[in-house]
């Protein structure tokens, strides 16, 4: 399928949420995005029920906060609650195979990992984060909906519902639970869109 030059409204949206849920995962909120997060409304969706979950913990609480809680879920003393990571959770291991697939993929689509980040590209709010800019065509063209699916379906359908669901339920999860909700709910209606739209298997 030839890559699509327009991007549509709905796909920038989808874009909007994927950079939204990495900038949550990548690192603590500042108090301009938590701000932002608070003042967010949802409907009777599983996903606009998440976000209304989110905003209103983002009402109750703090950046310092939410920053104790993003350390003790990925950061901790050696390691956090969590780990993050497409290897991880596809193979029980880090740096694995998946990892491997994903650098060559990378590659191969023109996205090189920034000269400041130092972990491991198979983290989600990097996956997520290059998952948007396919869509928005970041790194080269806008990807078409086939090369759209396929990276999902290799990089982060796999593992990433699974990982969301484990912070919903993360002992330290307050407000990172909600993200959880997001996240899960988000993942399940992309899965289902590509499955839909391309009329193929969704993994």
């Amino acid at each position: 399928m030839a890559a699509q030059t327009e991007i549509f409204p709905e796909d920038r949206l989808r874009a909007d949420l994927y950079d939204f849920l990495a900038a949550l995962l990548s690192a603590p909120p500042p108090p301009e995005l938590l701000r932002k997060c608070a003042a967010l409304s949802g409907d009777d969706t599983p996903l606009g029920r998440g976000i209304g979950a989110l905003a209103r913990v983002a009402q109750g609480t703090s950046a310092r906060a939410v920053e104790s809680e993003f350390n003790a879920l990925f950061v901790g003393l050696g390691r956090g609650e969590l780990l993050p990571y497409a290897s991880y959770y596809m193979t029980g291991f880090l740096n694995e195979k998946p990892l491997a697939q994903l650098r060559q993929d990378m590659a191969a689509r023109g996205i090189r990992r920034a000269d400041t980040v130092f972990e491991p590209e198979d983290n989600i709010a990097s996956l997520l984060e290059m998952m948007a800019g396919l869509i928005l065509g970041r790194f080269r063209a806008p990807a078409g909906l086939e090369d759209q699916k396929a990276f999902f379906n290799k990089h982060i359908g796999p593992w990433a519902a699974h990982m969301f669901e484990d912070l919903e339920g993360a002992k330290a999860s307050v407000f990172y639970a909600t993200v959880g909700a997001v996240g899960h709910a988000f993942i399940e209606i992309e899965r289902e869109a590509f499955r839909m739209t391309t009329g193929g298997p969704s993994a």
